[in-house]
């Protein structure tokens, strides 16, 4: 995930459009929207995304005391835009130790989600039944969210909202008590200038190396 368009799907490098087609192509996935290098966020990356995103950027909204925006990644391309966003916060975890809060917002088939959940498929598939296991608040309603089996390092989690799939990836895994209490979250599109004063901070260093198993 350094310095270069990877698949989000399996972390591979991807290849840019040429004549043959018009979309990024990763060796194994095929046409995917590949996901941008992974670099410290910003109030400026946040403009930048807000004004071509399909997808919400949700953050756990207030910020809780202590924790700062560590991580804002995205997949798309420039004709298209971006189709999957994900915005982490880093701080204390419950249990002891720093622990991390990505949510990733992304459209049916993009694939990020899942990639970090370690999941086979595009999508969560047959993870999304039965009684949910946790929720969140998303603009003061409630998202069901269901538990994934994914890498022993971290929990995984995953709803939808308008049309889109929720995923919350917290690590260590210990920091998946995090979704014990009720979580509100906002889209940073709606922050507007807001954004500008939050506390930012640097990626995680699991998050690039995010799809190493």
């Amino acid at each position: 995930m350094r310095g270069e368009r990877t698949c989000p799907r399996c972390g591979l490098p991807t290849r840019p459009p040429g004549a043959w087609s018009n979309r990024w192509i990763c060796t194994v996935h095929g046409e995917v929207y590949p996901l941008a290098p992974v670099t410290a966020p910003s109030a400026q990356l946040v403009h930048q995304l807000t004004r071509s995103s399909h997808v919400p950027l949700w953050l756990p909204w207030p910020l809780p005391r202590g924790w700062v925006v560590g991580a804002v990644i995205h997949a798309g391309d420039d004709a298209g835009g971006v189709r999957a966003s994900g915005v982490g916060i880093t701080g204390p975890n419950p249990m002891g130790g720093p622990g991390d809060f990505l949510i990733v917002a992304e459209e049916q088939g993009v694939g990020l989600g899942a990639g970090l959940a370690g999941l086979e498929g595009a999508d969560p598939g047959k993870a999304v039944e039965g009684e949910p296991h946790a929720r969140i608040l998303v603009q003061g309603r409630t998202v069901p969210m269901w538990f994934v089996e994914g890498p022993a390092d971290r929990a995984v989690y995953v709803g939808h909202w308008g049309g889109s799939w929720l995923w919350v990836i917290l690590y260590p895994q210990s920091a998946g008590v995090l979704l014990l209490e009720d979580v509100h979250v906002v889209d940073l599109r709606d922050l507007g200038h807001e954004a500008d004063l939050l506390p930012y901070g640097t990626p995680p260093p699991w998050l690039e190396r995010g799809y190493d198993r």
